[in-house]
């Protein structure tokens, strides 16, 4: 493993982004197809410490996330995001994963857990199920056997650390279990034929005829849940879409400085629009961040918050998308054009689940808030 390590006060993980970034952008053509898979992203995210720099300092990592407003995981996360789409996905849900261990573990399954971060484990957070066969926890009384599968779960075959939602016998609400697997076994891909993020090997994984031990639970029923960490958490996938904004913007922007079309007025009037739309995103991304960190709002006023930069930021991506292909124009559609992937994977992702849902409860929120707009999300106000 590289010298440099989360174990060291001088770890730099911006700097390990950047690399991981410049690395994966050289890769990820090659990996956009059915069967892709970074896995030589997720080796230089090893090699670098990135794996596990999220580890709490004092657990023997770098504490990526515990800095204030979060705002060097906010970084770390747009510029893997840059890199590609689909290494970002995965890092985040790496990431989310290691954050509910350190929230939600026992002492023994932090030490535990944390060390498998640091030897290289790749950690996922599956949650997706469908209506009938989802992921049930044994019937009998100490019976930890599991049946059913989790769908839509990225990196799947590749995920050896599984942190997934669980029925069991008398539970209204779902346990969270963090689930060892062998690299390569219970996936199929088939299902996912997606016009983008192609490589990130979403797909079904079944776990019926494990068993895991006790210690494999994690937290109480319900905690998956709780407000507000569970819709709190979007930023972090907004922090990747601006990655993937920023990737898109930077591969329009080539497009129009190769072809000597920067005197053209009506490029420039794109081009200004587009970079207005990319920055405001920046700040979206940052400010909600930032609001998670600090936890002085009440739990609503977080998810409401978080909810309208999750849709700025969508709002911003799709914006982008359409002045950078009405620039470009039909070349921007071709494969080998830098434009063409990158904007797959990023229509891709953006699509995430309940946007109109998000919508209305921020502005229900915002309309029970009363007092003055600019004091909405003011530090103390409940």
């Amino acid at each position: 493993m590289d010298q440099r390590t989360p174990l060291s006060l001088a770890y730099d993980a911006v700097s390990a982004a950047r690399e991981v970034a410049a690395l994966a952008a050289s890769r990820a053509e090659a990996q956009d197809r059915d069967d892709g898979f970074p896995a030589e992203d997720i080796l230089s995210l090893h090699r670098l410490g990135l794996l596990a720099a999220p580890v709490p300092a004092a657990e023997g990592g770098a504490g990526l996330g515990e800095e204030p407003g979060a705002a060097t995981l906010a970084e770390v996360l747009r510029l893997v995001g840059y890199g590609s789409l689909a290494l970002g996905r995965l890092y985040e849900g790496h990431v989310n994963a290691l954050q509910l261990i350190g929230r939600f573990g026992e002492a023994g399954q932090r030490t535990r857990l944390f060390s498998d971060a640091r030897d290289g484990h790749l950690f996922g957070v599956w949650n997706t199920e469908p209506a009938e066969g989802g992921l049930v926890l044994g019937e009998g009384a100490g019976d930890r056997s599991l049946s059913g599968v989790k769908t839509l779960a990225s990196g799947a075959g590749r995920v050896t650390r599984a942190l997934v939602t669980v029925r069991s016998p008398g539970e209204d609400a779902p346990l969270m279990l963090v689930v060892p697997l062998e690299a390569g076994s219970r996936a199929d891909l088939q299902a996912w034929h997606a016009h983008g993020m192609r490589a990130s090997a979403t797909g079904t994984v079944d776990f019926t005829g494990l068993v895991v031990g006790p210690d494999a639970i994690l937290g109480a029923p319900g905690d998956y849940h709780r407000q507000p960490i569970f819709s709190g958490g979007a930023w972090r996938f907004a922090a990747v879409h601006l990655g993937g904004i920023e990737a898109v913007f930077d591969a329009w922007r080539g497009h129009v400085t190769r072809l000597g079309r920067g005197a053209d007025p009506h490029q420039l009037a794109r081009l200004g629009e587009g970079a207005i739309a990319v920055e405001g995103a920046r700040l979206w991304v940052m400010r909600a961040a930032g609001i998670v960190a600090e936890d002085a709002l009440s739990a609503d006023r977080i998810v409401a918050f978080v909810n309208l930069a999750r849709l700025a930021v969508e709002k911003a991506g799709l914006e982008v998308l359409q002045l950078a292909q009405r620039s470009v124009g039909l070349q921007g559609f071709l494969r080998g054009h830098p434009l063409e992937r990158l904007s797959r994977d990023l229509a891709t992702y953006l699509r995430q689940p309940g946007p109109d849902r998000a919508l209305t409860d921020a502005a229900a929120e915002i309309l029970e808030a009363g007092g003055m707009a600019g004091d909405v999300w003011t530090r103390g106000v409940a």
